[in-house]
């Protein structure tokens, strides 16, 4: 026999030794290093090379066992049948293959009958019931050897004491996985992060470290539940000859079995319900990473046998890993429309999740911080069905020995005005609100929206087209804007365009609390806006006001003054806002002296209907000038429902409440509009 390169017989070694310290991590010690699809790429070269040189297998290879061993603490339990584990399947030319084989060995002419269901992702355990009692509760182990589990198995809410119903075997080794469902994880991880205690890194590591305590009381506070998937051993009764009948009859004796399984045939059966289940998979309120396909007739079981490790009649379909391995290439900072700044990892692209990532969110500053990612650093990357790429967790193992803690920026990488963070906020963010490209499409169209400067025609996609032409980098570049070159523009003709200039040139008149509401100062919406106008009366005043001094208006606190004043003391919006000052944005200055007149103060209004000689807008602004406030529902706390043609239910309301209604006429009386 040809004698294999050195080069091969060290890869196999260094592959059998990786591979049993995984195992070591993650069967013994429940804290992995590295995803699952890591683990089963090495796998799957450690046969690849002993099936091209196999005078090179060896009876303690990983190839030719289930698991690792288990630990000390707990009772040795010898599994009556081993506990095999499963081969896997990864692309549909394996499943086919599979199929091929089973047909094969049966000498079948037509398509073979399989149970299919899913692949959890949690620890698989077989529990032993005598005489319908509970008696043991084992996991799994090597697969020949388990250990006694039983007072943590008894604290599952899930699992039968005693079985129901009648006519169970008077022997009966029921496998199962023990699991923990993704709301009960969560909460579990919020109560101990609350209570300053570690957290698990997910589920699976989190049932089978709840399983693993030796104190019960521990497992009892967990979530842990249980799927049955079959059986070991039955003595006493014989059970029905097909797979999904077995379970059928376990449901009946009270054991859980998944409600997902499904019997199919052939190759196209099985592809289907795994299609079927991977679109499904972000919804089930459980982890799966695949689908198991088993020959459903038991008696077609036995003829196709096992190999060493897995039965012949039994494969798991993976779906795309939802975890992988990789290095970040650098760290950068997004800012979003609100002005948040986000990290976001660049990476060496990675397979994951069934798509290439070269890009990862790492949400916040604190985020970032708390996981300590820096440039080099190899980390675990998760991607769950669409669900936006993240960094799980840092492999510190695999470090670079000169890494840099990532700091934030103190200006804006976009615009490069300043970055403002709060104490105790996990956000920062840029506050060139005006100037920042990165917030301009979103800002404008605050500033053309209905309730703040009203540009009517100025939408989203003719925003979108000013920006990207590069014809607006901030508001105040609406009004320096000419019918020319609108026309240039898609889709607008000369009409359209004119019309747009006349629109702007109409909202230049406005008040001056629906431009404070339109210059989008974080936390100042419509009544912040209004309370900062009627108290300082001038946008001057306003702008040279001290934190102290805005936090004099009424309901406004320390934080939201702070951003006030930050907003108009970053210089770049100081000179987008005397642009538009300069261009002819106005509010007459009688309003101001209305506002201060407070002959509406402290009563709230709620419009319904049409009015003849005002809008529903300019109603609603006259009220605020006038010191009132407006709603949009009524309650008992409302003073007055003004009623014009057409009312809504809002007047019926009213009416059952006892709240006093008027009419436009006596409205506009109040205001001191009318005669």
């Amino acid at each position: 026999m040809k004698r294999a390169p050195a080069s091969v017989r060290k890869r196999i070694g260094r592959l059998r030794a990786e591979i049993e310290h995984h195992n070591h991590r993650y069967h013994v010690l429940d804290d992995p290093e590295i995803p699952d699809a890591e683990y089963d790429r090495m796998m799957v070269e450690l046969r690849a090379l002993e099936s091209e040189h196999p005078h090179l297998v060896t009876p303690d290879s990983p190839t030719q066992r289930v698991g690792g061993a288990p630990v000390s603490g707990f009772a040795e339990v010898r599994h009556r049948t081993p506990m095999l584990s499963l081969d896997n399947a990864f692309s549909r030319e394996e499943v086919e293959a599979f199929d091929r084989r089973v047909r094969e060995r049966l000498e079948a002419d037509r398509d073979i009958e399989y149970a299919c269901e899913p692949k959890l992702d949690g620890l698989a355990v077989s529990l032993t019931y005598r005489n319908g009692t509970l008696e043991l509760g084992a996991t799994r182990g090597d697969g020949a050897v388990g250990e006694d589990v039983t007072h943590n198995i008894r604290t599952i809410q899930s699992v039968p004491l005693r079985l129901a119903g009648r006519g169970w075997p008077t022997l009966l080794e029921a496998r199962g996985e023990v699991f923990m469902s993704l709301a009960g994880f969560r909460e579990m991880n919020r109560r101990a992060a609350d209570k300053g205690e570690k957290v698990f890194v997910n589920p699976r590591n989190a049932a089978a470290g709840s399983l693993r305590q030796l104190d019960p009381r521990l497992a009892a506070s967990r979530p842990l539940e249980i799927f049955f998937y079959g059986t070991g051993l039955a003595e006493g009764r014989k059970l029905p000859g097909r797979h999904s009948e077995i379970l059928a009859t376990m449901r009946d004796w009270g054991l859980r079995t998944s409600p997902e399984m499904r019997v199919v045939e052939g190759v196209d059966g099985m592809l289907g319900y795994y299609e079927q289940m991977g679109r499904r998979r972000a919804r089930l309120p459980y982890q799966i990473d695949g689908v198991v396909y088993k020959v459903d007739s038991v008696a077609r079981q036995r003829e196709l046998g096992f190999i060493a490790r897995a039965p012949r009649w039994a494969i798991a379909h993976k779906f795309p890993a939802e975890e992988e391995m990789t290095r970040v290439k650098a760290i950068e900072w997004q800012v979003g429309r609100t002005g948040a700044l986000t990290p976001v990892a660049r990476l060496e692209p990675v397979f994951v999740g069934g798509a290439t990532v070269s890009n990862a969110t790492l949400h916040n500053f604190d985020e970032l911080q708390r996981k300590d990612v820096r440039v080099g650093d190899m980390v675990i990357l998760r991607r769950a069905g669409d669900v936006i790429p993240e960094v799980v967790r840092v492999i510190l193992e695999k470090r670079p020995s000169k890494t840099s803690i990532v700091r934030l920026p103190a200006a804006c990488p976009v615009c490069g005005s300043s970055v403002e963070r709060e104490e105790g906020e996990a956000i920062a963010r840029c506050t060139g609100a005006l100037v920042c490209s990165a917030q301009l499409k979103e800002s404008l169209r605050h500033f053309a929206s209905r309730r703040a400067m009203d540009i009517e025609g100025l939408g989203t996609s003719l925003i979108d087209q000013l920006v990207d032409a590069g014809l607006v980098e901030n508001p105040a570049d609406l009004y320096r804007l000419k019918v020319q070159q609108l026309e240039e523009l898609e889709r607008m003709g000369a009409k359209s365009a004119a019309n747009i200039i006349e629109s702007l040139g109409r909202s230049k008149a406005t008040t001056l609390a629906r431009f404070l509401f339109a210059l989008g100062i974080r936390d100042v919406g419509e009544s912040t806006a209004d309370a900062l106008a009627r108290h300082f009366r001038t946008l001057e005043a306003l702008r040279q006001a001290t934190v102290s001094q805005i936090e004099e208006v009424p309901d406004i606190g320390p934080i939201t003054a702070g951003h006030v004043h930050a907003f108009f003391a970053e210089k770049r919006n100081a000179r987008v806002i005397d642009d538009l000052v300069r261009l002819g944005v106005h509010w007459p200055e009688t309003r101001g002296a209305a506002a201060r007149s407070n002959v509406l103060g402290g009563k709230t209004f709620v419009l319904t209907g049409a009015l003849s000689s005002l809008s529903r807008d300019q109603a609603g602004d006259r009220i605020r000038e006038l010191g009132g406030k407006v709603s949009g529902s009524v309650s008992k706390k409302t003073d007055y429902v003004v009623a014009g043609s057409e009312p809504g239910s809002k007047l019926r309301k009213a009416t059952e409440l006892g709240v006093k209604i008027l009419g436009e006429d006596e409205f506009l009386r109040m205001l001191g509009d009318g005669g």
